[in-house]
């Protein structure tokens, strides 16, 4: 006798999951236009009102009150916003991969605090007046401290947790003498009172030209250790089996963070925030890999950067508030925010 066969429903099958690389990718795009709109809004927003027209005139066109405003000042302090944002992101986010620490930040290992110790010393002993001397004392400064912690971590014995202690002891000690410098030498105060709240309104081409030499090398070397850095960042024991060289990893790593720190220290004082909270923030989206991480940073970065900048310049017009308030006051609560986010905490 025959029996009718009867059809078994097949088992739905879960969709495919989309391709995380190509989310990446359109994550990545979508934050370079973000970029390219901030960008053209710090050369066409400022303290002093313009049209769009007069902006139009100011950038084609070589001379006239519009080409000294817009190219003069707003051109190079949007270059060097792009410039500084980036390698800004791009320590953090070597930092945080260095210390295995989601909360580290240039300020962590010493840097900022070595710049500014630098820069005072410079105004206070040797009369030094102009932009141009501040950048070379900062960046020696920054790189003095980086050789100094590093050998104070253990040089080729270091280990994440000696380099922040060493970091935090140093960054105290200059920090007392930068205070005792600024009370009793008045004019030093004087001139240091906007250098190191951090601003970009002191931006030349003469700055940018000194600095972009260090940035541009310093953010190379930073790419290059991407891939050993994700080794070294799940443990010592982990990093020897792939086969990463640990000393060398973290020299190299101290010396990218100090270059990509220091030149930006040097051209506009210690930013807060932005070196800290950008690397710890796209971690939720990339995950833990530094290829990914870092040309996030790389870009977020500059975002935050002169986003906080063209705020400043428009709440307090005529006057100006400078970037680093802004970036200080922002990032605060949207830092603690992150924080709070169990899952962006981690590593």
């Amino acid at each position: 006798m025959l029996v009718d066969s009867v059809p078994v429903p097949r088992a739905k099958t879960a969709p495919a999951p989309p391709n995380r690389r190509a989310i990446r990718s359109a994550g990545l795009l979508a934050a370079l236009a973000v970029l390219l709109l901030v960008a053209v809004a710090s050369i066409a927003v400022g303290a002093k009102e313009l049209s769009v027209a007069q902006v139009w005139h100011g950038l084609f066109h070589d001379s006239g009150t519009y080409a000294d405003v817009v190219v003069d000042e707003r051109l190079s302090r949007t270059v060097l916003g792009l410039l500084v944002g980036a390698a800004l992101g791009l320590s953090g986010a070597v930092l945080q991969a260095l210390t295995r620490n989601p909360l580290a930040d240039p300020g962590l290992l010493g840097l900022n605090a070595g710049a500014s110790a630098a820069v005072v010393t410079a105004i206070s002993f040797f009369g030094v007046t102009s932009l141009s001397g501040y950048v070379w004392f900062a960046f020696c400064g920054a790189a003095a401290v980086g050789a100094l912690v590093w050998f104070l971590g253990g040089s080729r014995g270091a280990t994440p947790v000696r380099l922040a202690l060493a970091g935090t002891a140093v960054s105290a000690a200059l920090y007392g003498y930068l205070q005792a410098v600024m009370i009793l030498d008045g004019a030093a105060l004087a001139r240091m009172r906007f250098w190191t709240v951090g601003s970009l309104s002191s931006a030349t081409d003469d700055t940018i030209r000194q600095v972009l030499p260090f940035l541009v090398a310093g953010t190379l070397l930073a790419f290059v250790l991407a891939r050993p850095l994700n080794a070294v960042a799940m443990g010592d024991d982990t990093a020897r089996a792939l086969g990463a060289n640990l000393n060398r990893t973290r020299a190299l790593s101290m010396l990218a963070a100090t270059v990509l720190c220091g030149a930006a220290t040097a051209a506009c004082g210690p930013i807060v925030f932005v070196g800290l909270m950008v690397p710890h923030a796209v971690r939720s989206f990339t995950g833990p890999d530094l290829r990914w991480i870092m040309p996030y940073a790389a870009i977020l970065a500059p975002v935050l950067l002169l986003g906080s900048d063209v705020v400043g310049r428009v709440v307090a017009r005529p006057s100006e508030v400078q970037v680093g308030v802004i970036t200080a006051i922002v990032g605060g609560p949207v830092f603690i925010f992150l924080v709070r986010r169990r899952r962006t905490a981690q590593l």
